[in-house]
């Protein structure tokens, strides 16, 4: 599969009082088609001003950026395009059924049992005679997610779409994410909802003040996590010798706690605790969250500074 956004040293600068500030700064990233991409950073580290740059709403000041094999601003993309931003403006007085076709009629060429059909995938079907007033912030986001497809898109761009949501809501919603993945189409997700990201995304980038700090496949940059071992009835002679690279070891009255990195096999471990008539009361992985990484790579970089 090709690229489905490309960024190549992409810069965006915009004029302060006092001097210039790139809130884009120079950054390479790489979306392929048919994956769920997840763009995370905290509150104002240059998410929007990337995705805007993508959609063509603005411009950026130096750089390249492609979206599915032609230049941002060119205007066939966004006939295979779809953004849903984070708070999406809607004429409340109109009905679920109403908004869709609304907004089918300015594409000029979609068929009115399109909007029923897909009312009906997003679970809005028995509420389509609503208006947008009575809907709750989880079925906006439902009745969004289906304006988002009415073009039938290869590319969506979703900004926060499960912010504000209960857990119900998050579930379908991103039920819903996961098919368009199914169906071959690739999501640009920003959000601040890590645990969904993590649950749902194929691969991350981390962008903080403008830089890419760190992007690639979630299996990898999760890599990382711990076991915890706890025995008792271990012999003072075994539990004074406990030792490995990175192991945090606690050792009183016969109880041994180990704590060590997810590299080293805790079976040898095990077997010396067992043999030398001790028990194992408890092993515990702990994998490594994204939330953990975020957090790490965020204030790691505030210390470099």
């Amino acid at each position: 599969m090709g690229a489905a956004i490309e960024i190549i040293d992409l810069v965006k600068t915009y004029k302060t009082r006092n001097n210039k500030v790139n809130v884009v700064d120079h950054i390479n990233l790489e979306v392929n088609e048919g994956e769920i991409f997840g763009f995370l950073g905290p509150n104002g580290a240059g998410k929007t001003t990337t995705i805007k740059i993508l959609l063509g709403i603005i411009y950026q000041n130096s750089g390249i950026a492609r979206v599915l094999g032609k230049e941002v601003g060119d205007m066939q993309i966004h006939r295979e395009i779809a953004y849903l931003p984070e708070k999406p403006y809607y004429y409340e007085h109109m009905t679920g059924i109403e908004i869709l076709q609304f907004y089918a009629s300015l594409f000029g060429n979609i068929p009115k049992e399109k909007c029923q059909q897909l009312l009906e995938r997003v679970n809005l079907a028995n509420d389509s005679t609503k208006t947008i007033s009575q809907y709750s912030k989880g079925m906006q986001q439902r009745i969004g997610l289906a304006s988002s497809l009415l073009n039938d898109p290869r590319l969506l761009f979703l900004d926060e779409p499960t912010a504000g949501l209960d857990p119900i809501a998050h579930i379908e919603i991103r039920d819903l994410i996961l098919g368009f993945r199914d169906e071959g189409k690739t999501v640009f997700i920003s959000s601040h909802e890590l645990s969904d990201v993590e649950r749902i995304c194929d691969r991350v980038a981390i962008i903080n003040k403008g830089k890419i700090e760190m992007q690639g496949r979630l299996e990898d940059l999760l890599r990382g996590g711990r076991y915890e071992i706890t025995a008792s009835g271990v012999p003072e002679e075994l539990g004074r010798k406990v030792e490995g690279k990175d192991w945090i070891v606690s050792f009183a009255q016969d109880r041994l706690i180990v704590d060590m990195p997810d590299s080293d096999s805790p079976n040898e471990l095990m077997q010396s605790i067992i043999a030398a008539k001790g028990s194992i009361l408890s092993v515990i992985p702990r994998r490594k969250r994204l939330e953990d990484l975020f957090v790490e790579t965020v204030r790691n970089k505030e210390v470099s500074k």
